[in-house]
């Protein structure tokens, strides 16, 4: 059995990461956009119930392995642990550093400064005060 634990500071994070997201869209940032939705797709990944979870009905008349009925196929999301989405914004923070690395070490200066900015967008979102 999963316990849901509800914690704060992970649902500020993806209220700041979805306020960003509206704000980069506005400004026309496509290097802010893709790292804020990146970090929103991980965080919902990471929400995403494991296949084979949930309810587990008989099949359908239709299709083997469908289940019969509006909605009977849908289960809730699980929730995150206190402090995973934190760790999951440094990953993708640390991601981007890593491959950024990669492509300074390639000669592509101009991708590793993109991942950079991405990087840094996102450390904004865990310190607000650090992006000036």
């Amino acid at each position: 059995m999963t316990h849901r634990v509800t914690n704060v500071g992970d649902e500020a994070i993806r209220d700041r990461l979805h306020q960003a997201l509206r704000d980069a869209m506005r400004a026309r940032d496509s290097v802010a956009a893709s790292a804020l939705r990146s970090a929103l797709a991980a965080l919902d990944n990471a929400c995403a119930v494991p296949a084979g979870e949930g309810s587990a009905a008989a099949s359908g008349p239709h299709f083997a392995g469908a289940i019969a009925g509006l909605g009977a196929g849908e289960v809730p999301r699980r929730g995150l642990a206190a402090g995973e989405a934190e760790r999951i914004v440094r990953a993708e923070i640390a991601e981007r550093e890593a491959a950024a690395a990669g492509y300074e070490e390639a000669g592509h200066g101009e991708q590793a400064s993109r991942l950079r900015q991405e990087a840094g967008v996102l450390a904004s979102i865990l310190d607000p005060g650090a992006r000036g």
